[in-house]
């Protein structure tokens, strides 16, 4: 088994990072290229499901939290569509003097060609964060905004 870890410094608020991890519309927005026409449902809550579908290229992603610990820690397992192998997802999200460090960890990967390619994605994905993060529409979302988050999935769910 192996992993990898990527790092990113940001200049906005670990409060916005978070949302852009954990807001469906957010997700869509920027996580894969637009030409994907990304559709997300997230299940916000241990024990909850997200999905990252991708029609435009075919492909489609999935899991399981198991750790939410807003604004800072999310957990989840990472499942493609039409593959047997689960990995976990760890992203840690650190306020910081000039606003976010925020550390992606993603492992048990079985070997070195599927981390890699992984660890493409991933750099991929967060090269067009920054953008996002630069013109999201609800910039400021406080602790007790994550709470009613946590509230609205876990009644939904």
């Amino acid at each position: 088994m192996t992993s990898l870890e990527v790092r990113r410094s940001l200049p906005h608020p670990a409060d916005r990072v978070w949302r852009a991890f954990t807001d469906p519309a957010a997700l869509a927005a920027w996580f894969w290229p637009q030409r994907f026409d990304p559709v997300v449902s997230v299940d916000l809550r241990v024990g909850g499901s997200y999905r990252i579908d991708g029609p435009g290229a075919g492909m489609a992603v999935s899991g399981v939290y198991r750790e939410v610990t807003p604004p800072s820690r999310l957990v989840f397992t990472w499942q493609w569509d039409n593959e047997t192998e689960t990995t976990l997802v760890t992203v840690t999200i650190v306020p910081s003097a000039t606003g976010t460090e925020l550390m992606i960890r993603h492992e048990r990967f079985e070997d070195d060609v599927v981390r890699d390619a992984h660890e493409q994605g991933w750099s991929d994905c967060l090269d067009r964060l920054p953008e996002w993060l630069a013109r999201d529409p609800h910039p400021a979302c406080t602790r007790s905004c994550h709470e009613r988050q946590l509230t609205r999935s876990t009644v939904d769910g």
